[in-house]
């Protein structure tokens, strides 16, 4: 029996998680604790479906609000401290973090540190502290499995290949709703619009990511600290389709790629059964329906979110926490239809030279520097 926690149960990949872990054959699996910030009504029906051992709920408020509303019986934890605790359990045998932001940085360390394996979807939690989490996972023996669909699709190419062996990776972006609209065209896109992914189903803060580019350039990041690579080794593709998930080019240059139909929850099944793989009833790829495929570069000035990712990358050290933590004000500040979509990228810039740099930050130094360039991005607003 596996014990499973799901941290940021009530988004998208929370949820899709939940429906893999009901759809696998038999008894395998078992709830032990569910975590949300704030949507305790989802909650409620949750713990009466899945069953959990526990839950955690970051926001006090929302942590009263669910004991009025569910006759719960199991644990319940509150605050970003018992959101650390739900993940540190060590009845846990992995965990899947999909939480949003910078705040799935601590409930992943804290379960690395406690041994248990890491199904990542939240891809800042590397952007901000790759350094200090791989370190820390190294240091435990913990397996981190990204969700992502192109990392997963990387991990799939390398199984069973020497990582001396790899030239470069490369991954595959849809190019988002925006592909084939000018800078001009680009300066007035409404949120309505930013929202519609052409491809994939998501939460809206990785949707509007995604249109930017800036999802692709957190993939470049964390893609360094998954896989040990140098910033010159990874490469970006357009792929509109979204068919082929990424590839591996090795050094006598040969390609592998990993396909599949663009549905998560098929590399959320592979990071939770990894080396394994479970029997899935889903729809198959078939390449006749697909037909044609087709492969651009990015255009790196219409997408300048892209060029910037690389770019802190590149530099290290607190620069792509920098470009985290101002993207996620920028992106909330558009949902709110505070900024235009083209002011994105201008308000990372912005932070990127304002902010100090420190090479090799402590956790508590990124977190100093999280709340700094919030305020920073903020005050601009």
């Amino acid at each position: 029996m596996a014990y499973i926690s799901v941290l940021g149960s009530t988004g998208s990949i929370g949820v899709q998680t939940l429906e893999v872990l009901k759809e696998v054959e038999g008894d395998d699996y078992q709830i032990n604790f569910l975590t949300v910030n704030s949507n305790v009504e989802k909650l409620a029906e949750q713990v009466l479906e899945y069953k959990p051992r526990g839950v955690a709920i970051a926001d006090e408020k929302a942590f009263k609000r669910f004991k009025e509303i569910s006759d719960f019986k199991g644990k319940i934890l509150c605050g970003e401290e018992g959101v650390c605790q739900a993940a540190a359990d060590k009845r846990n045998h992995v965990i899947m973090s999909a939480l949003v932001g910078f705040s799935g940085v601590k409930p992943t360390l804290a379960a690395i540190k406690n041994g248990i394996q890491i199904a990542l979807a939240n891809k800042e939690t590397l952007v901000s502290a790759g350094k200090i989490i791989t370190e820390a996972a190294f240091k435990n023996d913990v397996a981190i499995l990204a969700v992502d669909s192109e990392h997963s699709a990387i991990l799939q190419c390398i199984v069973g290949e020497s990582h001396d062996e790899i030239e470069k990776i490369i991954l595959t972006a849809s190019g988002g709703p925006f592909l084939n609209k000018s800078h001009e065209e680009l300066e007035n896109v409404t949120l309505s619009q930013a929202l519609k992914h052409p491809n994939w189903t998501m939460g809206s803060k990785i949707t509007i990511d995604s249109a930017t580019l800036m999802n692709k350039g957190f993939e470049v990041i964390e893609a360094k600290w998954l896989f040990d690579l140098e910033p010159e080794q990874i490469d970006v593709v357009v792929h509109p389709q979204s068919i082929i998930h990424s590839m591996v080019q090795f050094v006598d240059g040969s390609v592998k790629a990993q396909l599949g139909l663009p549905d998560m929850k098929l590399p959320i099944s592979y990071a939770l059964n990894f080396p394994h793989r479970a029997t899935l009833p889903y729809k198959r790829l078939d390449m006749t329906e697909i037909g044609t495929m087709t492969f651009l570069k990015p255009d790196l000035e219409r997408f300048p979110c892209l060029q910037l990712a690389f770019d802190a990358l590149k530099t290290g050290g607190t620069a792509t926490a920098v470009v985290n933590a101002a993207n996620e004000i920028a992106v909330a500040a558009f949902l709110k239809e505070q900024i235009k979509f083209m002011d994105i990228p201008k308000l990372i810039e912005f932070a990127l030279n304002k902010m100090y740099f420190v090479k090799n930050p402590s956790l508590d130094e990124l977190i100093h520097l999280d709340i700094e360039t919030r305020n920073l991005v903020t005050s601009k607003l």
